[in-house]
């Protein structure tokens, strides 16, 4: 029987892992085996902190809204109790926003959760947070998106949302041009 060698085949398969490896410290970086072993556990890393990084984003969320509760006189779980019992809908990622760049908001916030915890009515109160914070996520959204990105087909759609005339028939820079106005 003849002999089968690897060739190309061994050799761009080793050359994929050493390029993965690029950067990583000694021999781990020089050669296939200790490249491939550092691989390996690079993976394993990666998916444990992937898992990891969704707690520390939490916590953090967490310190931000309390030190924001602390100075309304409120703690948090007091806080977080009275906005489920007035039944206003939003995630700690938003109230950690909200805490940092508007103040005044927050504020009334905490005023929901204290008489949803007195045991006054708040439903009108709620429902006007409720709707302040989905105009302040739409906001944010637009703001964080780059126009220039998106499709033509979202640009389009986007101006005639915006009350844009003859958007059917612009091309794309002059949709960016009319959204920036």
């Amino acid at each position: 029987m003849t002999r089968v060698k690897g060739g190309n085949v061994a050799k761009n398969r080793r050359r994929k892992v050493l390029k993965a490896a690029k950067g990583y410290f000694g021999s781990k970086h020089r050669l296939y085996k200790t490249a491939q072993e550092q691989l390996f556990h690079s993976g394993v890393y990666a998916y444990r902190d992937r898992k990891a990084n969704k707690r520390n984003f939490r916590k953090l969320w967490i310190t931000r809204i309390n030190a924001a509760c602390r100075m309304n006189d409120i703690s948090y779980s007091r806080f977080i109790s009275g906005l489920s019992k007035a039944g206003v809908e939003i995630n700690r990622k938003m109230l950690a926003e909200i805490a940092i760049d508007n103040a005044t908001l927050f504020t009334s916030y905490v005023n929901i959760a204290k008489d949803a915890l007195a045991g006054k009515s708040v439903a009108a109160k709620a429902e006007k947070a409720n709707k302040e914070v989905a105009k302040a996520e739409k906001e944010s959204s637009v703001e964080n998106t780059d126009i220039s990105k998106l499709s033509v087909a979202e640009l389009r759609e986007m101006a005639t949302a915006n009350g844009i005339e003859g958007a059917a028939s612009m091309k794309k820079a002059e949709l960016v041009e009319a959204l920036n106005k």
